[in-house]
């Protein structure tokens, strides 16, 4: 038998758990998902019977119309859409995760219904539409469940609100022109295409039936004037009640005006769908899934915007668990798909809702007032329902919204207006998922294009922001990478970093801000690799500050650390400062640049016009010896050392220099002054040779003929290990 060594504080763990642990996880999952009720009822609190019972009965008020009106977007029977109510009401609250969300028939999801069965070969009214519709609410729960159950919940997060936005708007477009009909009374065949609606409705137009338009357009007078003077009452249920009570005082159902007739007062009806209809459900499968991606988004784009304002916190899976069981429920008993509403959730929270049993309580509220008021469904006008409908559909169109959206992002302003132009133009199902495609498109660019931003220091210094129109440092790059590094970004990023190359070849170092980096592959990391190459070739370097430990980690597994250098990794307090004094030259800092970009160049003095010989000698005709550091050193021992000269900036030269050398700077040097034979041996020190160099050039021009360069300069003095003098410098 093998014998399995392990080093100290390891544990063996069980080997037949470990294949089993994401099944095991799935499983405990599941069971908690589905005894959701059982936490709610054994944590409610008698404290919380009033509030929820109060809003219950306020959310029911504005349920009941909806409920109506919803199912007869769809061409549903009316009774339709008050099962739904009463059961995905109940369902959805007592298996999803928010306190507040309110699930039941939406008018987005009604349309998406009609817009799915409108090619089915049934009348509306006929037992096999309304069966077409189960059918299609139990395939969108099992859908949703799935997603739950599986725990997919985090893909909602990758579809843009805006898709939501713009279909939304589009359905309250569409809802609007294909309850014109109803509202003038017109025989205008069912579609939920918009050019044929409109078409078709105005070619009836001369046959609008005028008590029915007056008793639309009355309703809808009222509902705007209330929404304006008395938000806070139920709109739709007092304007239906009203329009219900003329038609029986008035007896206009005698005068042609259309009601909906009395409703059934039972119990939702359990009816097994046509499972096992192959071609139906073959024909309705794009729809069921349209409806079922695009009610994720929507109810847990409603759950979150509600949880944030209560501090809830959402479980995306269990609310998919929550949205597929009200769904299927729904389908079993005589319903059709549902939703989250916008709507309602609100007013359950406005009006004090503590639990889920609020939602509960609007469910039985309205089986209750089905129960007692069926019989007075029979004097509510068709028009009247058309009205709500279209001040509802109004309200959809958010228009604050889409200007926000497209202010903010150009790009999710495209995926809003390509979602809205689908709607109004393709069929529903298909605008659906065009929008989610698109989304999904744009969420793919987007990270395989991460932004290089080119940084500058705030003008306190103390951060970084982009550089805009400053004048950039002639020597050194700072950039920014804001994105992940990732096999599909590498050639983009590689891509911008040669763009800021080309346009600026003087700046021979590039220091690199990754903190906004989260994940890098080899493929990004190769892409570094030819960065460094192609600065080193050029005579620079690259350095990198802020890289998260993670990141630098894998850094040094696969060599690059050991490639770049572990002190090219810097600290974002040390970096510039760092690469001032000991990387830049400092010849271009004070003869070159009119730039002060950092905060260490603020005192540094300019001379940006050299006497002409310095800059002839810069250009170097004529070659001057050099010496390395420690020939420099062992000269210096000699009975007779030569004279050092440091050509740097008092500051450079009292922070460090060769013992017993002598301050000229370059902006200061003129041979006239030395008071030297033009024999005596002379060594020229900078900070990196360049400086030195031109000086000794000047020197030898001159007529002084023993002058060397110490190669490398102080940098190189440093690098070597040689003793320093240092001063104070005041």
């Amino acid at each position: 038998m093998a014998t399995i060594h392990l080093d100290a504080g390891q544990r063996v763990r069980p080997f037949s758990t470990l294949p089993h642990e994401p099944l095991l996880a799935a499983g405990r999952f599941v069971l908690t998902a589905f005894a959701r009720p059982i936490v709610i009822l054994r944590s409610y609190r008698r404290s919380d019977l009033r509030p929820d019972l109060i809003a219950g009965l306020t959310v029911a008020v504005i349920l009941l119309p909806q409920a109506i009106a919803y199912a007869l977007i769809a061409d549903l029977p009316p009774v339709v859409g008050l099962y739904t109510a009463i059961i995905a009401a109940i369902v959805g609250a007592l298996w999803g995760s928010s306190a507040h969300l309110h699930t039941g028939p939406t008018n987005a999801a009604s349309l998406l219904v009609l817009s799915t069965l409108a090619v089915l070969p049934y009348g509306h009214d006929s037992q096999a539409y309304v069966a077409a519709a189960s059918l299609m609410a139990l395939m969108v729960g099992l859908f949703r469940l799935a997603m739950g159950v599986f725990r997919l919940g985090v893909l909602v997060n990758f579809v843009s609100d805006s898709v939501v936005v713009g279909f939304t708007a589009g359905a309250g477009v569409l809802i609007m022109f294909n309850q014109l009909k109803h509202l003038l009374r017109l025989s205008v065949p069912n579609d939920p295409g918009l050019i044929d609606t409109v078409r078709n409705t105005l070619l009836q137009l001369p046959a609008t039936h005028a008590p029915s338009m007056l008793v639309g357009l009355g309703v809808i007078a009222l509902l705007v004037m209330l929404r304006r003077f008395r938000p806070s009452w139920p709109g739709p249920l007092i304007g239906i009640i009203l329009a219900g009570a003329a038609v029986w005082l008035l007896q206009l159902d005698a005068k042609g005006v259309h009601v909906i007739g009395a409703l059934p007062r039972d119990l939702p009806p359990f009816i097994l769908p046509p499972l096992f209809d192959l071609h139906l459900i073959g024909q309705i499968s794009s729809g069921a899934l349209a409806v079922a991606a695009i009610g994720l988004v929507e109810a847990m784009s409603i759950a979150r915007v509600i949880s944030g304002l209560t501090g809830q916190r959402i479980n995306s899976n269990q609310e998919f668990v929550g949205q597929g069981l009200a769904n299927i429920a729904a389908g079993l008993f005589s319903g059709y798909t549902c939703s989250g509403s916008f709507t309602r959730s609100a007013v359950n929270y406005r009006t004090g809702a503590r639990t889920a049993m609020s939602s509960v309580f609007s469910g039985i509220f309205v089986l209750l007032a089905m129960f007692l008021f069926a019989p007075l469904a029979a004097y509510i006008p068709r028009t009247s329902l058309a009205a709500v409908l279209i001040v509802i559909a109004w309200g959809m169109i958010d228009r604050k919204q889409m200007v926000h959206i497209w202010r903010t992002s150009r790009a999710e302003g495209w995926i809003m207006v390509a979602t809205l132009g689908a709607t109004l133009l393709l069929p529903l199902e298909f605008a659906v998922l065009t929008g989610i495609l698109v989304s999904l498109a744009y969420y793919v660019l987007q990270k395989s294009m991460p932004r290089v931003l080119d940084m500058a220091p705030t003008p306190d210094f103390r951060h970084f922001e982009e550089r805009g129109e400053r004048d950039p440092c002639p020597q050194l790059g700072v950039l920014s990478i804001v994105g992940d590094l990732y096999f599909g970004a590498a050639p983009n990023v590689e891509e911008a970093l040669r763009r800021h190359m080309a346009a600026f070849p003087d700046q021979r170092y590039l220091l690199l801000r990754m903190h906004n980096v989260t994940h890098l592959d080899i493929s990004g990391l190769h892409m570094l690799e030819t960065i460094v190459r192609v600065y080193r070739e050029r005579g620079g370097d690259v350095y990198i500050m802020k890289v998260r430990a993670s990141i630098y980690e894998f850094m040094k597994t696969a060599g690059f650390v050991e490639l770049l250098g572990e002190d090219h990794f810097l600290s974002e307090e040390k970096a510039i400062s760092h690469l001032f004094y000991h990387v830049l030259d400092p010849v271009v800092c004070i003869y070159e640049c009119p730039v002060r970009a950092f905060y260490e160049c603020q005192n540094l003095p300019k001379v940006l016009t050299p006497a002409p010989p310095c800059r002839d000698m810069r250009l170097g005709a004529s070659r001057v010896e050099s010496l390395s550091p420690v020939d420099v050193w062992t000269a210096l021992h000699q009975p007779q050392p030569p004279v050092v000269i440091d050509v740097r900036e008092p500051r450079e030269f009292h922070r460090g220099h060769i013992p017993g050398a002598r301050l000229l700077s370059l902006s200061r040097l003129d041979a006239q002054r030395l008071n030297l034979d033009k024999k005596t041996p002379i060594v020229l020190v900078c900070r990196t040779g360049r400086r030195s160099r031109i000086a000794a050039q000047i020197l030898s021009a001159a007529g002084y003929r023993n002058v060397r360069n110490m190669e490398g300069g102080m940098a190189a003095w440093e690098a070597a290990g040689l003793l320093e003098a240092i001063e104070e410098f005041v």
